[in-house]
């Protein structure tokens, strides 16, 4: 994003949730004032996201939509298994991308965020 405000309440959220995890209370409340500078900039996907994500963690209490990332293959192109991302770490990826849109993969993995936060 633009807006060093929304920048910064970003790396608030980020910061929070590696102190005290996914905190509901204070979470939503950031979200939807980082929504309000998504408002502001015009930005139709990220509003959505971040209504998305509110809605969800209001719902369950927790962010449980795992991390994106394409499955890693070992030397003989087998997937590798990993063990399961935290919601915290899957919270954090998904507002990390919101902080540089100028990136095309970014826009995408926001894209998907929003289709299995949808399908949720």
């Amino acid at each position: 994003m633009e807006n060093k405000k929304a920048n910064k309440l970003i790396d608030k959220i980020l910061e929070n949730l590696d102190k005290t995890g996914i905190n509901t209370e204070t979470l939503i409340d950031d979200i939807k004032e980082l929504r309000t500078y998504a408002l502001e900039e015009q930005i139709p996907l990220v509003v959505k996201v971040l209504r998305y994500t509110y809605e969800h963690i209001e719902e369950n209490n927790s962010f449980l939509i795992p991390t994106l990332d394409d499955e890693p293959l070992d030397e003989e192109g087998d997937v590798i298994e990993e063990e399961a991302d935290s919601p915290v770490e899957s919270l954090k990826y998904l507002l990390s991308l919101i902080k540089n849109l100028k990136n095309k993969v970014n826009i995408s993995d926001l894209k998907e965020y929003r289709d299995l936060l949808k399908a949720y």
